[in-house]
């Protein structure tokens, strides 16, 4: 079944949905729809064009990098992360590797623990946002987490678990994160609307994240002023398209890590989900997925392989996005 304005309109209207909905086949786009206000205190409206935070979407940007440095013989998957790590973050058990940190099953403690009772408007932060703009300023977040199970038990979603990943990059590569994702991801995948700009600082063609479906409140005291591992890219939905083509082409990491990322390795009946290494995967056919939640975004892109066709749904609200994700699944299922 095809999707079509006549049905997507009325599901947007209900959810209030402030963002974006596009379904790409091949090099053309064949679907677009934009909704709500990029900013609304100026009433400016989204566009297909404009871009938008993609929350823990990002996680797959950082999995990438650091499997490029796995590429590249800087880094390897069983590498234990305490020799990068050195006194920094004792708590966290000594056999973590870089494979457990990619998989969510580092069992390491979550400065961000999404298991606890936790609404995306919640002052969560526990440093000042401003100081949030490199990954060494998040030390002090990540100390004094307990271990909560041995390392490679099972799988639990861990934000913490990816700023580690963005430090261990850092420091075996002697590059900072985002530079790392701009020059390993996102330039051989040729997107050139993807970054990490400061959410102080937006650039025009930026939305701002809001709180609530309606109200001028936005997501700027929420979160690091310049976001690292565990998410705050921003990208486009004709950047996302590219990036899939891309990275099932093997232009970003080669076919063998494609399939290391896309082989099944837990499935996670919460999310509905199974996931591989630093990518969810539909839940028994062979479609990838990004997701981001957090906020002032909420997030999906589904990429089908086989068809080359991709769905993105791309809010800049919190909540709004669900029930579009949900209206324009099948196009990929």
């Amino acid at each position: 079944m095809s999707l079509t304005a006549e049905t997507l309109d009325p599901v947007a209207a209900d959810a209030a949905f402030s963002g974006v909905v596009t379904v790409h086949t091949g090099d053309e786009r064949t679907f677009t729809r934009a909704y709500g206000f990029a900013h609304r205190a100026l009433q400016v409206a989204n566009t297909p064009e404009t871009r938008f935070g993609i929350a823990s979407g990002g996680k797959t940007f950082t999995a990438l990098a650091v499997l490029r440095l796995v590429d590249d013989g800087v880094l390897r998957l069983d590498d234990p992360v305490r020799g990068v790590l050195g006194d920094d973050l004792p708590l966290i058990d000594d056999a973590v590797t870089v494979e457990h940190l990619l998989a969510h099953t580092s069992g390491i403690g979550d400065y961000l623990d999404e298991s606890a009772d936790w609404q995306a408007d919640d002052y969560v932060l526990t440093r000042p946002v401003h100081e949030l703009d490199r990954t060494e300023a998040f030390l002090p977040m990540l100390d004094g987490h307990p271990q909560s199970f041995p390392p490679g038990e099972r799988f639990s979603y861990c934000n913490g678990g990816y700023v580690v990943l963005a430090l261990v990059a850092e420091r075996a590569s002697g590059q900072g994160y985002h530079d790392l994702v701009e020059q390993l991801v996102c330039a051989p995948a040729g997107l050139t609307r993807t970054g990490f700009p400061r959410l102080d600082a937006l650039p025009g063609d930026v939305a701002l994240g809001y709180l609530d479906a309606d109200g001028d409140r936005c997501n700027v005291l929420h979160l690091p002023v310049r976001a690292t591992g565990d998410g705050g890219i921003v990208t486009s939905a004709d950047d996302l398209h590219t990036f899939w083509l891309a990275l099932t082409a093997g232009r970003i990491v080669p076919p063998e890590l494609v399939a290391e990322m896309t082989r099944p390795r837990h499935d996670v009946p919460d999310e509905g989900m199974r996931y591989g290494l630093g990518l969810w995967l539909h839940a028994s056919g062979p479609q990838l997925v990004l997701e981001g939640y957090d906020a002032g975004a909420s997030f999906r892109s589904t990429h089908d392989p086989r068809t080359g066709t991709t769905v993105s749904v791309l809010g800049n609200t919190s909540e709004g996005a669900w029930p579009v994700i949900g209206a324009v699944a099948h196009v990929v299922d």
